[in-house]
């Protein structure tokens, strides 16, 4: 409750980006009754990019909202990947069938394309507001303000950065702390760093009959590592026969001719014919060459993104906040969400504690899962002899009991919304348990009484 005085009033919020994190966020606060608009920069959605695999952390909130069946029949489930070397020699299979019986879940993987259509179908189109980039914010006691490249304004309790890497709000809002004097030294000095660049696509239908195990149920899932220094990529067969692929380039082992003029902030359409025509060669472990699935891939839909490799440490300040992107961004939203429901009014105080236990929460917990991706992708992808090194003790050597051990509470995390019905832990490892909302408890007591009334 409040402190005595105060009115009562339920928080306005405002979400920067429409992307899948500003979508799950959007479709959270509106389980929770909480007022919010959307804000998107650009002008129309484009179907880009490859594959997002959707792991046990995220599958109870997916039930919650209702989302698990359709997702399912949009993706396969992944039970492991293999790892190649170039001459298609195995270097390595690792299997995730075990995380079925220890948490329940399959790990599922479809389409960017399609999981962004799924969360899209569940926001009314009324709530986004498209071409409206955020380039300023104020903030005071009463409220935040965004300005948008077009000169218009919005007002609210809170802001929501869910724009991206490269995100608009954080670079206002890091402007803003940097102003008053309050921005940390790590963040006013350094910019993201960028060693890695993805080309990615999604493949129109294939014949089976061309790629083993297209159609299987499960899907294929593999990392080619080229004899080529920084050069891998990998690919997910999901349904109706169609193929997510990606080649990563570690920049600092390429020729920069090949990168230069490749590099920007966000997803953008590519012509793969800037590729090294040698590359269209190389093979897939499924049959066929990396230029098949150039050719049977929409041209308006390859992309390239270059992908950022720090994690700034200012999140949030006053009235606004940053969220992460695609898997981070559901896990960040379901506990962010969580706090906002249990904010008693829209005053400062409140937000600020609110945000103040969001960063608490997921700070660690994000550094420590970004350290944890560049070292794999220095391991899976580095051509040194300390990076073969590594590979071959990480794979081979390391045993499988400080493997499950390491991987001990990353299993028990599967934070759910507080102001929805529980779904019960599954599997042999329990969930963590998450501290209830008293508000939503105080909703089903009053609600339950509304009911015993109206019998009476």
């Amino acid at each position: 409750m409040p402190d005595s005085g105060l009115p009562i009033k339920e928080p306005k919020v405002l979400i920067a980006g429409a992307g899948i994190a500003g979508l799950f966020m959007a479709i959270l606060l509106d389980k929770a009754g909480i007022e919010y608009e959307i804000f998107e920069r650009s002008g129309e959605v484009r179907h880009i990019g490859s594959a997002i695999g959707l792991g046990f952390n995220v599958m109870p909130v997916m039930e919650q909202l209702g989302l698990f069946e359709e997702l399912k029949s949009i993706s396969k489930p992944i039970e492991g990947t293999t790892i190649f070397k170039e001459d298609m020699e195995t270097i390595r299979e690792i299997r995730l069938r075990d995380n079925r019986a220890l948490t329940g879940y399959d790990t599922l993987v479809t389409s960017r394309s399609q999981f962004y259509a799924l969360l899209s179908s569940r926001v009314p189109a009324e709530k986004i507001h498209m071409n409206k980039e955020v380039v300023a914010l104020t903030q005071n006691t009463e409220s935040v303000t965004i300005t948008c490249a077009d000169g218009s304004t919005y007002s609210g309790d809170i802001l929501i950065g869910a724009d991206g890497a490269y995100s608009s709000v954080r670079r206002a809002l890091h402007s803003q702390m940097n102003e008053e004097g309050v921005l940390s030294k790590t963040d006013e000095e350094s910019e993201l760093i960028s060693h890695y660049m993805s080309v990615m696509g999604t493949t129109n239908p294939l014949n089976p009959r061309s790629y083993e195990g297209l159609d299987d149920k499960e899907s294929h899932c593999d990392t080619v590592i080229s004899e080529e220094r920084g050069l891998t990529w990998r690919y997910f067969t999901i349904p109706d026969n169609r193929v997510c692929w990606r080649l990563d380039l570690q920049m600092k082992d390429m020729d920069p001719k090949l990168y230069e003029g490749w590099l920007n902030a966000d997803y953008n359409t590519f012509d793969v014919n800037q590729l090294p025509e040698a590359w269209r060669t190389h093979k897939l472990p499924i049959m066929g060459e990396l230029g098949d699935l150039f050719d049977n891939t929409p041209k308006e839909t390859i992309s390239k993104v270059v992908l950022e490799e720090k994690l700034f440490e200012t999140w949030k300040h006053g009235r606004t906040v940053l969220i992460g992107d695609a898997l981070d961004a559901i896990l960040d939203a379901v506990v962010l969400a969580n706090l906002v429901y249990e904010i008693p009014t829209a005053y400062p105080k409140y937000i600020t504690k609110a945000l103040d236990e969001f960063y608490l929460e997921r700070f660690p917990t994000t550094k420590k899962e970004l350290n944890a991706s560049q070292q794999l992708s220095t391991v899976l992808a580095g051509k040194t002899w300390l990076d073969s090194a590594a590979r071959y003790v990480l794979l081979k050597l390391v045993p499988r009991y400080f493997k499950e051990k390491s991987l001990e509470y990353a299993l028990q995390y599967r934070p759910q919304a507080l102001f929805l019905p529980i779904v019960e832990s599954k599997g042999s490892i329990q969930n963590t348990p998450q501290r209830p909302s008293k508000k939503y408890t105080t909703y089903l007591k009053a609600r339950g009484a509304a009911g015993d009334s109206l019998i009476r």
